[in-house]
């Protein structure tokens, strides 16, 4: 699951935002401490960030400056100034999209989905945590304690992809779509067989039941 967090000092607004992410399957988390936000944002380590111009302490652009000095969190300045030139700054400071309040919130979720797959904020760059079990993509493994278990390129493709989009049905269709984006021509049997494979190696390390098949319909990371 995607952790998108919100630099905005409006509570109703950030409020509006959190329900409308949390119910499109994002995980959010609202910015407290504006004074240091720097520090909290690098702590927290979000995949995303929706950054305001106008907040306490410093303005969005220069904490956007501040961050791309230290991290390539992809940013989303958000604004209620509707200005050409405050759209080039927030770019040229290394915004990676830009919207204007009051914008629409189906336009918003369409930006973020695309800002997103456009940095790979996926497997490829982040480690993540399926209960306590750790998936370190850098190093192909899946780990829990002491016990360490190798995954194969099209087992940590399924895995990450099952596991940004945890309890929720997943068809075969996306599965193999998501293995050819990545130059991996994968049938119907090859896609069963990385699925049987994977589910093996989760059992290994103690999640014997963690991906359910859904006849007809697909799989889904419990």
């Amino acid at each position: 699951m995607y952790k998108i967090m919100i630099i905005e000092d409006d509570k109703n607004i950030c409020d509006e935002l959190a329900r409308l992410l949390e119910n499109h399957n994002y995980q959010t988390i609202l910015l407290k401490d504006f004074e240091n936000a720097l520090h909290e944002i690098l702590e927290v380590s979000p995949d995303l960030i929706l950054l305001d111009i106008n907040i306490p302490y410093i303005s969005g652009e220069v904490l956007l400056q501040d961050l791309r000095k230290e991290s390539n969190i992809p940013v989303i300045m958000v604004t209620s100034m509707n200005s050409e030139i405050d759209e080039a700054l927030s770019i040229s400071y290394g915004a990676d999209d830009y919207i204007t309040k009051p914008y629409n919130p189906n336009i918003l979720l369409l930006r973020i989905g695309a800002v997103l797959k456009r940095t790979k904020t996926n497997y490829q760059n982040h480690e993540l945590t399926y209960k306590e079990l750790k998936f370190d993509s850098q190093k192909g493994m899946i780990k829990k304690g002491e016990i360490e278990i190798e995954l194969t390129k099209n087992e940590m493709i399924l895995f990450a992809y099952l596991l940004n989009h945890q309890n929720k049905i997943v068809s075969r269709e996306e599965l193999m779509t998501i293995l050819w984006d990545n130059s991996e021509y994968v049938n119907e049997n090859a896609l069963t067989v990385n699925m049987s494979r994977l589910r093996n190696k989760l059992t290994e390390i103690g999640y014997e039941n963690a991906i359910d098949t859904r006849k007809g319909l697909g799989y889904i990371l419990l």
